[in-house]
């Protein structure tokens, strides 16, 4: 495990509001006046620290929660979008042309997945799916066309673990960038530290943790947010997938709390898992010594904030898990919802729904079983009554003698 706290540096970030508030004041504007021609002349030439010109290339309080980012991912500099999807697309617009290729991990989001596959040949840029643990499979894909490897770093829904350093040498190797996803893993995994070039986020999730809004987020070099924010070529820029101020505000007060709810996800999430695979289930989490990169999580993560609040099980079939699922809302285990990182309990089929744009054949090869079950594990205070609500729940569906037998 390694000793970087993300924790203690985001409360070490200050930032005063206009009148010495505790919270910085929303911006409310959408541009911003110059005092003369020529301040604002030089800022089209260049960026000012402390300047702005209009909200689609920065405003303050945008620029607060990008720089909070930043201190929490260890990266020299970050920017926020208007959702986790325009962070991806943007990185990937800026780094990659036409006539370019992407190794891309075939365990990531259906909409990632949708976007390399469906939307990227239709640009020219072609990319190659292959199974990211294996670092001869990524090495044997590359070509002179290649630009980027691109991963999570806790896969989606599968909670494979992509071993980073050994991407990021092959990477360096072969002057790529690895581009690394860690929207299930903020604070428990630290890319940029392992040696990801850019990191993006979908901040809806456990980064906000309150569902109520959608945005997103790039880390990375000062450089590459430069690029992306260029009023020229810059792709957010010019794309301008712009994050609501109010929003930005909510989410940078919802941050500072993220070490504490990431530790309950996660000591509710080891508690689940290791409770539901001793009843015969086969049960997806890093933490579980039958995880097959069990080993390796513990090496990558940072001490202190467990293994995250994600897990799969295993239901054997689709008509099992939709059972399952229907029982579990109705014994108040949580919400049959889609996304993940809220205080309650969600789960869904992934391969039916946030798994559903990959090809059925697909997800046969990568493993994805027709009954997977995913489980974003909630705040709960007692989650020892929500697995006994799984168990009642498992029992009135017929599940849990199907499973012992």
């Amino acid at each position: 495990m390694k000793q970087f706290d993300p924790g203690s540096m985001i409360q070490d970030f200050l930032v005063f509001g206009e009148f010495g508030d505790v919270n910085p004041s929303i911006t409310d504007s959408s541009t911003f006046t110059f005092m003369s021609p020529e301040k604002m002349e030089e800022l089209f030439d260049h960026e000012i620290e402390g300047c702005f010109l209009y909200s689609r290339h920065w405003n303050p309080i945008n620029k607060y929660l990008s720089d909070a980012l930043a201190r929490m991912e260890d990266s020299e500099s970050a920017i926020v979008t208007s959702s986790g999807m325009s962070a991806i697309s943007s990185t990937i617009f800026q780094i990659c042309s036409s006539g370019d290729e992407i190794i891309a991990s075939r365990t990531i989001y259906g909409g990632t997945y949708a976007l390399l596959k469906n939307f990227l040949p239709k640009l020219g840029i072609n990319v190659k799916f292959v199974n990211i643990t294996d670092l001869e499979a990524v090495k044997s894909a590359i070509t002179p066309k290649t630009k980027i490897i691109y991963t999570e770093s806790m896969s989606n829904p599968l909670l494979e673990i992509a071993d980073i350093p050994e991407l990021s040498f092959i990477s360096k190797s072969n002057n790529l960038k690895l581009v690394v996803d860690n929207t299930f893993s903020p604070m428990i995994i630290s890319p940029i530290i392992l040696g990801a070039d850019v990191v993006v986020y979908s901040l809806t999730k456990f980064a906000n943790g309150t569902s109520d809004c959608v945005a997103g987020a790039v880390c990375s070099t000062n450089e590459f947010i430069h690029e992306l924010t260029d009023i020229n070529s810059g792709a957010s820029m010019l794309l301008g997938p712009v994050l609501d101020s109010y929003r930005a505000a909510s989410i940078l007060k919802n941050l500072h709390s993220l070490h504490i709810r990431m530790k309950k996800h996660s000591e509710n999430g080891i508690y689940l898992a290791t409770e539901i695979e001793k009843l015969g289930f086969n049960v997806f989490y890093p933490g579980l010594i039958s995880h097959r990169q069990h080993n390796l999580m513990n090496e990558l993560m940072n001490e202190g904030f467990g293994y995250g609040g994600m897990l799969a099980v295993d239901a054997g079939t689709s008509q099992n898990a939709d059972k399952l699922m229907f029982k579990m809302q109705e014994n108040h285990v949580g919400y049959l919802a889609v996304s993940l990182g809220f205080y309650k309990t969600l789960f869904s089929s992934p391969g039916h729904s946030t798994s559903s744009e990959i090809p059925k054949e697909e997800q046969i090869a990568m493993g994805l079983s027709d009954g997977l079950v995913r489980i974003s594990v909630g705040l709960d205070n007692n989650i020892h009554t929500s697995f006994e609500r799984i168990v009642k729940s498992m029992e009135e569906t017929g599940l849990l003698e199907k499973v012992h037998h």
